[in-house]
């Protein structure tokens, strides 16, 4: 029993990593309904920009996320304003490999810059503590508790908010939020800006425990897309869910395997709106 639940809270805190990916991710499709394959590279630059300002800066771990979630988020606008938005009437598979594009451009772009090797990223709460007589790091729990506090924020933002609910009704229906004097542009930008800091937010909290190099969004942009594909494209409250289903590394095959059975009998994900 007591494996079992060091293995949960273990899976726990990769659970958590996902999901503020797959929250940054699910609220672009929202916006644009279309999959944003150059996800997984926001997140790989958030490493790094977090990793640069720490080692190369001195910034204090703290500031050093603040700033990389800044940056990536500026970068998620300059994609939108860039490339998604002069593609939006542009036939979809237009917009899914402009997305692949990115993302290979930005891979090679970390890959010049700061080398192809693996970088560990310092951080102030590798301190192992025990909790209820289980072992964990500072790093782990920090990583369970900014999750949790970053979707209950998320959630109030989007439900209690005027900007908030301007996004929902963007995703409901742009052409009609446009008609009642929302300001599509400006949400586009902003939903962007909020899925490129939560990519950096997860990738700073996640790379002290794990490593920094080029590759490492890929298997977290897999997941990512399992875990809102299984809860709902678009669905924010589903991709929270979703997460607790693709958690441990040793589930990998599990967690495509459940993705195969969802997609044949409810295409369309769990949690996801019907008659959208």
């Amino acid at each position: 029993m007591e494996l079992f639940i060091q293995q949960l809270l273990n899976g726990l805190t990769v659970g958590s990593v996902y999901s503020l990916v797959a929250l940054g991710l699910t609220l672009v499709y929202g916006i644009l309904h279309i999959p944003n394959f150059a996800h997984g590279a926001l997140y790989m630059m958030g490493g790094y920009v977090t990793l640069t300002a720490m080692t190369k800066l001195g910034m204090p771990y703290g500031i050093a996320i603040v700033a990389s979630m800044a940056a990536v988020g500026l970068l998620g606008i300059l994609m939108e304003r860039l490339v998604f938005y002069p593609l939006r009437n542009a036939p979809p598979l237009h917009d899914k490999i402009a997305a692949i594009g990115i993302l290979l451009f930005l891979e090679a772009f970390a890959q010049f810059v700061w080398g192809a090797d693996y970088q560990t990223m310092p951080t102030p709460y590798g301190d192992v503590v025990t909790l209820f007589g289980f072992t964990l790091t500072i790093q782990r729990i920090l990583i369970i508790a900014s999750a949790v506090i970053i979707m209950i924020l998320l959630y109030l933002f989007l439900k209690k908010t005027f900007i908030g609910a301007s996004i929902i009704a963007m995703a409901q229906n742009r052409e009609g939020a446009n008609l009642v004097g929302i300001n599509t542009n400006k949400v586009a930008m902003l939903t962007f800006f909020l899925s490129g800091s939560l990519a950096a937010l997860a990738a700073s909290l996640a790379s002290p425990i794990n490593l920094v190099f080029p590759g490492m969004g890929h298997l977290v942009i897999l997941k990512a897309f399992v875990i809102i594909i299984l809860g709902g494209m678009g669905s924010i409250p589903g991709a929270i869910v979703g997460a607790t289903y693709v958690s441990n590394d040793y589930k990998d095959i599990i967690a495509f395997a459940i993705l195969v059975i969802i997609l044949t009998v409810k295409p369309n994900g769990l949690f996801a709106k019907e008659g959208r």
